[in-house]
């Protein structure tokens, strides 16, 4: 079998719901469909969402270096820091004191750097919290299939990290959209629904929740772990995740 007829397969086509990982994902099955949903549940996508919801925007960037101020001084936007020194950083908890006009360049080596890689035309936060409303924004103006990428993490060798938070927030919306699924798509979904009934504690036992909750950071857990408590769907517009009102 040649390659390309090994992608042509493990691109899903068929199918209205497609899952996959991280950037192969993103290259190879979201290439070919034209609204993707990135799942970062620990913790960028939250971070967006709760974020958005207050009126602020965020700029993916996917590097914390030097390189990253000089884009925040570019876009005229504050950048986020370590969690550690306190104020807005990937921390979902430091968000919620995100104002309205807020621009925040917010460095993430998986949910950004996805964002950043997505030329979509629709490109989509997704996380727990606001699952139902990215579905039912999705099912109101998406025309053709919803590629939805698992960001994952990453081992030491940058290789990447399969994230049990990710495959449950994938599968949470698979759930609620409607459609033809792939099998892949079904997967996802039902390890959403084996862990509907007790989100907090798997987030909190899976590998990047016991590691946030280790190094104090417990509250985000469970920030991410709320399912469908939000509204907000935020769709990344000239480089930055807003929430626009056309899809309120």
């Amino acid at each position: 079998m040649n390659t390309t007829t090994q992608a042509m397969f493990a691109a899903q086509q068929g199918f209205d719901v497609r899952v996959d990982w991280g950037m192969p994902g993103l290259r190879n099955v979201a290439a070919l469909c034209p609204a993707v949903v990135l799942v970062d549940v620990l913790s960028f996508s939250t971070c967006v969402d709760i974020a958005c919801a207050r009126g602020a925007e965020v700029l993916p960037y996917p590097h914390k270096d030097e390189s990253a101020a000089a884009y925040a001084a570019q876009r005229r936007a504050l950048l986020a820091g370590p969690r550690e020194h306190g104020g807005y950083s990937l921390s979902p908890g430091s968000l919620q004191a995100a104002t309205p006009g807020l621009k925040l360049v917010l460095p993430s080596p998986n949910g950004s750097s996805l964002a950043r890689a997505c030329h979509a035309p629709t490109v989509i936060a997704g996380c727990l919290r606001n699952a139902s409303a990215v579905a039912a924004a999705l099912s109101r103006s998406s025309d053709g299939p919803v590629a939805i990428i698992a960001a994952g993490e990453q081992w030491p060798d940058g290789s990447l990290r399969v994230a049990l938070e990710d495959l449950i927030g994938a599968g949470a919306i698979v759930h609620a959209l409607p459609g033809s699924k792939s099998p892949e798509a079904l997967a996802a979904e039902a390890v959403f629904l084996a862990a509907r009934d007790h989100l907090l504690d798997k987030l909190t036992a899976c590998a990047s929740g016991r590691e946030l909750v280790e190094r104090g950071y417990a509250d985000d857990v469970r920030l991410a772990s709320q399912l469908n408590s939000s509204s907000c769907v935020p769709r990344l517009v000239d480089g930055a995740f807003q929430w626009e009102a056309a899809l309120r």
